[in-house]
This record gives C-alpha cells, structure tokens and sequence, in this order.
C-alpha cells in the first residue's frame, strides 16, 4: 500500500480541487493561504452534485466478476501495478469478456487531481490511453514537486491525447468539476474502505496490491476455471 488517505479532512480536499484546478492551469504555486480560502466554511455547506461523474469502465457488462480499481496517478505502486499485473489481466480477462474493470480515482494530493482532470477531458473513449501515458511517464511529469512544472507537463500529455489549449483550459479550470470529482472519490472511498492504493474490490470483497499470479487464482476461483 502506498500512502495514507485522510478522510476526515473533507473541506481540506475540496480546497485543494477548487484554489488547485486554478492555479494548475496559470503554472503558479499557492500558498497554504490560498488553498484554504477555496474551502467551503462550515459543515453546513451545501452537498456536491456527483451525478455527473462518469464511471471509467472496460470489459462486457455482462462478464461474471466485477473488480473496482482504486488508484492514484502520483501513486509509484500505482504505476507498477499498471506496468506488471494490469496489462495481463486486460489482455487475459478483461478483453476476454470474463471480468469488467472499473477504475476510480484516489487524490492523495492536487497533482493526482489535475491528472485525472486532464484524462477525463478526453472522454471515456480515451481515457485508458491517458492513464497508461500518466503512468508509464509518471516519474518524468511529476518530477521534483513543482506544481507550474508538472502543470506544463500534465497540458504536454494532454496535446499528445488530442486536446487543443482551449480544450485544457475548459478543463482545468472547471472548479465545480473538480469539487465533484473530490466529493466522489471521498464517498467511494467511505463506501469500500479505502485506506491506500492500489486497492482492489472484487465481486465486491476488498485485496491490497497483489501480484499477478496472486490476482489471476482469486480471478479464475471466481470463475470456477481454477
């Protein structure tokens, strides 16, 4: 498992997607200051819409079992899942029909929150294409840390994808998407207990990061191919 989530601090996380979208896109750094005036004061304020969330999903509706993806673009384990176990497991299972994937984001941090902004700009279409660019380049565009550096970067991959200047901009500085976008990840993660990632649910039940050979025997049990 890689970091810690802390849950509790659900206006802390909504400050960071709102004053974070924002200065992502003007390549500047805010301060501790900054960020906590994007915050909602109060427990009072009003519920984040989260209807609009698209779900990112590969596979048949119809594939015996369901397995749930919880990651984060700046996690390293994250990164090593998707280059050693997630490619097999696509090719094996989930372009076979036999399991659906269902990826959800985790936001340790606003970096991990400005990349999924950007691969969510391009569609469920191409999302998954973005996600194996950010994270088999994960080190490059992270880089030492430095938000105005890994915002050049993010909008690099971004063109690569297909959006044009206006289409990044439209993106990263949809504030209300953001605060959704955090909103869902703090339910989801509430929902299923999500304390680090990679975590797995399958057919509902959760796993911590494993190997392949680990997740192939619980999958083919699953499917009575074991």
């Amino acid at each position: 498992m890689d970091r810690r989530i802390m849950l509790a601090g659900g206006a802390a996380a909504i400050a960071v997607a709102a004053g974070g979208a924002w200065y992502a896109t003007q390549g500047q750094t805010p301060t501790p200051e900054q960020v906590a005036n994007g915050a909602d004061a109060g427990s009072d304020a009003p519920a984040v819409d989260t209807s609009g969330i698209v779900e990112m999903t590969l596979g048949s509706d119809d594939a015996k079992v369901e397995m749930i993806e919880y990651a984060s673009f700046t996690c390293p384990h994250c990164a090593s899942f998707h280059k050693s176990v997630f490619k097999d497991l696509k090719a094996d299972y989930i372009d076979t029909g036999k399991v659906k994937f269902i990826y959800r984001d985790v936001y340790f941090d606003q970096f991990g929150l400005w990349a999924s902004m950007v691969a969510r700009c391009t569609g469920p279409v191409r999302f998954f294409g973005v996600s194996d660019m950010l994270y088999s380049q994960q080190k490059d565009w992270v880089g030492d840390g430095d938000p105005a550096g890994i915002a050049q970067r993010l909008r690099k991959i971004g063109k690569v994808a297909g959006l044009d200047d206006a289409a990044l901009d439209a993106c990263l500085e949809d504030e209300d998407k953001a605060r959704s976008l955090v909103a869902w990840f703090q339910k989801n993660a509430e929902t299923h207990d999500v304390t680090g990632t990679p975590t797995l649910i399958i057919d509902g039940k959760k796993h911590s990061n494993m190997t392949y050979t680990d997740l192939k025997k619980i999958l083919d049990e699953k499917l009575g191919d074991a």
